[in-house]
């Protein structure tokens, strides 16, 4: 085959904490790496969730050959439906990551027009012109893989979400020994997983969880009502161990968190004896000391079960005096305000609400500093890119890799869209593509962009004014009194000096236009809003033929 430059091309995951894609492409055929989404930050008002820009791969679909999906977190699964919908090409997972995308595709009735393709921590698949080997890493979820990438430019490890934990719950660790053999084959590239490179040590084992929901069971009198991600089967597990030590039935709420219990338990990923499960119903009509539920909504989303039972709006149960709250994960960046909030109001209807700050019911799926620096022993990378955070996580990844030796011409610190070519066994940055924020609100993808977004931020902090013209279609001149409409502004029923003056300038204005009435009404109703109280509301003016 000719020599071609091998690229890679980041569309999400670098420069932020989720919506991960990368793409490979050799000799014009691509292979993509994960499609995940982003939750939206405080001030993206109305936003459902963030995914990649995929415009690069929709102009070169047909030189698609092939997704690949590492895990099934949704920072790396969560814009699936939305490539499938512009680009046709198998999708290779593991079966507990393909079970989790047969269900989220079956959901958008995307299912049909997915080819799901098998593969298994060991296997080798041949992929356009790469040779893809699939290695076991320890994560959050079980059955996630990195990936070592091969093409004729050379030997890339992608690792994806990893850690080195030697006790897992499923008691299968990160495959050492393929790492090892990558290493005596040649790195030319490690893309490493950034997430924690600024967390000192080594993360903790998810068995250091055990004996903090051991004290949990122990101690608690009520119902226990354990909140977490749908996707974190493990905590499944952990939870399942200690209720059957604890004489408890286990329940799970939540749609995303009983199909996912399904497909785990249907799959051998969960042992769980049959008569430990039983329904939400049969939970609610058991006695108190009796249940544990899992339930999803640990960020404080206002729309999961935990969101809705700390607001009292869930419709089948609610929140009693004496209920033990664990909320068994870590808030994702953006999310911190809507976790405490939650928690605030859990407290407030009764519960004791334990949380990671004052307990360890929850570890990250991450490596820490010395697990990435033992990544990069093991597989001893020509070059070294940073992949997966925030651009202060990969800088501090790139720090780390220099620490260990790494010359610092060989470390490439990029961003969404910047591509980075290897050819001759000599790496350099390639010219950028196009990147951007697609936000989704509702059914609508990429139809609100920053200038809709800029104009909810001023509606949620000033507010709008409206109003509304009767205009007599001989004279042109006010027919009657100017009706005045505000929403997150003032007040505007009744009288109030500020209504009356603005209705007087209005009706003054009107007398003096000549022919650019709303234009005229516009700027004299801004200028006396601001004289009055500084502040600037969106203002629309409205005529009618009265």
């Amino acid at each position: 085959m000719k020599n071609h430059p091998l690229r890679i091309i980041p569309l999400g995951g670098l420069g932020e904490v989720g919506a991960n894609m990368m793409v490979y492409e050799y000799d014009n055929q691509l292979l993509v790496v994960d499609t995940g989404l982003m939750f939206p930050e405080n001030d993206m008002l109305g936003i459902d969730y963030i995914i990649p820009d995929i415009s690069y791969l929709t102009a070169r679909r047909d030189k698609v050959k092939g997704i690949i999906i590492t895990h099934g977190h949704e920072d790396h699964t969560g814009a699936i439906r939305h490539v499938l919908e512009e680009i046709s090409a198998p999708i290779y997972s593991t079966p507990l990551t393909q079970g989790m995308l047969e269900v989220k595709l079956a959901r958008s009735g995307m299912a049909q027009r997915a080819h799901l393709e098998t593969i298994r921590a060991g296997d080798n698949r041949k992929i356009g012109p790469f040779s893809v080997d699939f290695f076991h890493v320890c994560h959050s979820i079980p059955d996630a893989v990195g990936l070592g990438i091969d093409s004729p430019a050379g030997l890339i490890v992608h690792t994806g979400d990893y850690k080195f934990d030697h006790t897992p719950v499923d008691n299968w660790p990160t495959d050492y020994a393929k790492l090892a053999e990558f290493q005596r084959r040649g790195v030319l590239a490690l893309l490493a997983d950034s997430t924690n490179s600024e967390r000192a040590g080594w993360t903790p084992s998810e068995r250091v969880i055990d004996s903090a929901f051991d004290k949990v069971f122990r101690e608690a009198k009520g119902r226990i009502i354990i909140a977490s991600f749908a996707s974190l089967i493990s905590r499944m597990q952990q939870v399942a161990e200690v209720a059957q030590r604890y004489g408890r039935k286990m329940a799970f709420a939540g749609t995303s968190m009983v199909d996912n219990e399904k497909i785990a338990r249907k799959l051998n990923y969960l042992d769980i004896p049959e008569n430990t499960i039983i329904s939400l119903d049969e939970a609610l009509n058991r006695k108190d000391r009796d249940v544990v539920i899992m339930c999803t909504g640990s960020q404080g989303e206002p729309t999961s079960i935990l969101g809705k039972l700390s607001t009292g709006s869930h419709r089948i149960f609610d929140i009693k005096v004496g209920d033990t709250v664990v909320l068994s994960s870590h808030p994702i960046p953006g999310n911190e305000e809507n976790v405490y909030r939650t928690i605030n109001r859990l407290f407030e209807r009764g519960a004791n609400v334990i949380y990671e700050s004052i307990a360890p019911v929850h570890v990250s799926g991450h490596a820490s500093q010395e697990e990435m620096k033992l990544m990069m022993h093991l597989t001893q990378p020509k070059y070294f890119v940073p992949i997966h955070g925030e651009l202060r996580q990969l800088k501090r990844h790139a720090a780390l890799a220099a620490e260990v030796g790494i010359p610092q011409e060989n470390i490439a610190v990029v961003l969404n869209g910047q591509p980075v070519e290897f050819f001759e066994g000599k790496m350099k940055l390639g010219k950028i593509v196009p990147t951007s924020y697609v936000f989704v609100d509702g059914s609508g993808v990429g139809n609100v962009g920053p200038d809709v977004m800029h104009e909810r931020e001023e509606l949620s902090q000033e507010g709008i004014m409206i109003v509304n013209l009767g205009v007599d279609k001989f004279t042109g001149k006010l027919s009657r009194p100017p009706e005045i409409t505000s929403r997150g502004f003032i007040a505007t029923n009744g009288s109030t000096n500020l209504v009356d003056g603005l209705r007087k300038r209005i009706s003054e204005t009107a007398v003096r236009s000549n022919g650019s009435l709303q234009k005229d009404v516009e700027q004299v109703v801004g200028n006396y809003l601001y004289s009055e109280t500084h502040r600037r509301p969106i203002i629309i003016v409205n005529t009618f033929k009265a």
